[in-house]
């Protein structure tokens, strides 16, 4: 499986300051984009995968509403997550 508790440990401890600190808003986003690059690589080669397509469009609605409640309360924070994780608006 592509995502084991190893895994989001790594995610967790790298962006949200300590791997047990799971409910911080810069792991969450970390571990959505993982999840995201996973499902979108998975779609490529699974065009009609229409259960697939519906989670992926899940995932993306819920780091966006993320990344806007980050941008709203602090925006040093929005900027750090963005810039670490590549992601542009």
């Amino acid at each position: 499986m592509y995502l084991t508790t190893e895994v989001k440990k790594e995610i967790f401890k790298k962006h949200g300051k300590k791997e047990t600190n799971t409910g911080s808003s810069e792991g969450q986003i970390a571990l959505f984009s993982h999840r995201i690059s996973h499902l979108t690589g998975h779609l490529q080669t699974n065009k009609k995968d229409f259960g697939t397509q519906k989670a992926l469009i899940n995932l993306v609605s819920k780091r966006r509403r993320l990344l806007d409640y980050l941008k709203r309360n602090d925006i040093g924070r929005y900027r750090a997550i963005v810039k670490t994780l590549d992601l542009r608006k």
